[in-house]
């Protein structure tokens, strides 16, 4: 058991004398949520950010990283005088709509209590940008922005970013993932050059290193990196498994376990919105006597929908929720059983917050992947780049009975892992060596 937050100081220094770390209204609602004592990473961060550092942080998901940024801007909000007009001082930058949801709520939850009122702004794409323009006219302290909506507000002239003091990007690596790049580096430019950084992800690849560099340049002591390790302790306690199974049979299989394992919930991730729909109208018509209530979930579905069947799966009145990897991120279902890779992750590191999504807050989860022949290499490559090493199961009645395909254009059996397949430039390259040699053959030819 850690400290409790209480104890908590903004200075780790014995020699300088340090208030507690918050407010008595902030405690309140701390203690409301259950927060008994800090997660690692929320006691290494909360007192750097209110000290004003910037931080680059890396923590497994589930370790708690929301509060670790939206406790200390709170705090610091409630330093500052009241103010007759709201400009936004802090803007939350996030991959998802379901992210900006639950971290706006996050906000609101610590909030209530303080004896200044903090208007949260949450804006996103996907609905209409009419009602958050309206919701904007009266200002807003924070924002909660996916970049898209965020950039078709400003252009909007719906607010202004020129006082924000504190600049917060959540998941940055997956901001990165979606294309976000543009869109950051347009926002970055119309912020003041003089602002606080933070970056909180569960993985720091380099394209998210360079990011960083850029963003932080201004700092005159340079950003607080902190990496929490997954301890034994600490890591989630999650049951990683892998199945063998013919990839045509996949969707009986799921079915079969659901029923015979009793998921009384399952998150099943698939590669595309068009597998997400297949997949889940497979379930609900396979057998009438012993229906299941699944629903789709994907990036093209309305926002109304997408906050319905989240709303259903977490009343338990869904049992099963097909999604692709918009739901891999952000997402905080409680006491969510089971999580199936029905498709293998693209990249390796998506492995992580796939698998992530059961087993938080304590509890235990199981997550499965599904193994065809032609999934084998990528799914070694992915045990590989996480230091694990699973027994490839078969279930009675579902052996598989494909035979490894040989790709000439993977030979090595990478898997097709990002990072790891051909570039253009490589394939321009093969061809050209090819066209060489085919000319140097016909030329010895036309010799003899």
């Amino acid at each position: 058991m850690g400290m409790p937050f209480t104890t908590l100081k903004a200075s780790a220094d014995p020699s300088h004398a340090s208030p507690a770390l918050f407010c008595q209204p902030l405690l309140r609602a701390i203690d409301e949520k259950g927060y008994s004592s800090p997660t690692p990473i929320q006691a290494a961060a909360i007192p750097a950010l209110l000290a004003g550092r910037d931080v680059l942080a890396t923590a497994q998901t589930g370790s708690g990283k929301t509060a670790a940024f939206v406790l200390p801007l709170l705090q610091r909000f409630s330093d500052l005088p009241v103010r007759a007009i709201r400009t936004p001082v802090a803007l939350i930058l996030v991959p998802t709509r379901e992210l900006a949801v639950q971290v706006g709520q996050t906000l609101t939850d610590f909030a209530k209590y303080l004896p200044q009122r903090v208007k949260i702004a949450v804006v996103f794409g996907g609905v209409s940008i009419n009602p958050q323009m309206m919701h904007l006219r009266g200002g807003a302290d924070v924002v909660v922005a996916t970049p898209g909506r965020l950039i078709d507000l400003i252009d909007h002239n719906a607010l202004s970013l020129a006082q924000v003091k504190t600049l917060v990007l959540d998941e940055a690596d997956k901001l990165l993932d979606l294309g976000f790049a543009d869109e950051l580096a347009r926002i970055t430019a119309l912020l003041p050059v003089k602002r606080q950084n933070a970056l909180f992800s569960a993985t720091f690849p380099p394209a998210l290193e360079a990011l960083a560099a850029g963003m932080m340049s201004q700092s005159a002591s340079g950003p607080l990196r902190i990496n929490i390790q997954s301890e034994p302790e600490t890591a989630p306690d999650i049951t990683q498994r892998a199945i063998a199974v013919d990839a045509p049979r996949r969707t009986q299989l799921l079915r079969h376990l659901i029923q015979t394992e009793k998921w009384q919930r399952v998150l099943v991730f698939v590669a595309t919105k068009h597998a997400a729909e297949i997949v889940a109208d497979k379930l609900r018509k396979a057998n009438k006597k012993h229906p299941i209530s699944a629903e789709p979930f994907h990036g093209e579905l309305s926002q109304g929908k997408r906050s319905q069947v989240l709303m259903d799966f977490k009343a338990r009145a869904v049992q099963v929720v097909v999604a692709t990897d918009v739901a891999a991120r952000g997402l905080d279902i409680s006491a969510l059983p089971v999580v199936v890779n029905y498709d293998l992750p693209r990249s390796a590191l998506e492995y992580t917050h796939r698998i992530g999504r059961t087993g938080r807050a304590g509890l235990s989860g199981v997550a499965i992947s599904f193994v065809s022949a032609a999934t084998a290499a990528h799914f070694k490559l992915i045990e590989k780049r996480h230091g694990i090493k699973l027994a490839l199961e078969q279930v009675a009645g579902f052996e598989p009975v494909e035979v490894t395909p040989v790709n000439a254009a993977d030979p090595q059996g990478t898997g097709g892992v990002k990072g790891k397949r051909p570039s253009k430039k490589d394939k321009l390259r093969a061809a050209a060596g090819e066209d060489a040699a085919a000319t140097n053959a016909l030329t010895s030819l036309s010799n003899k």
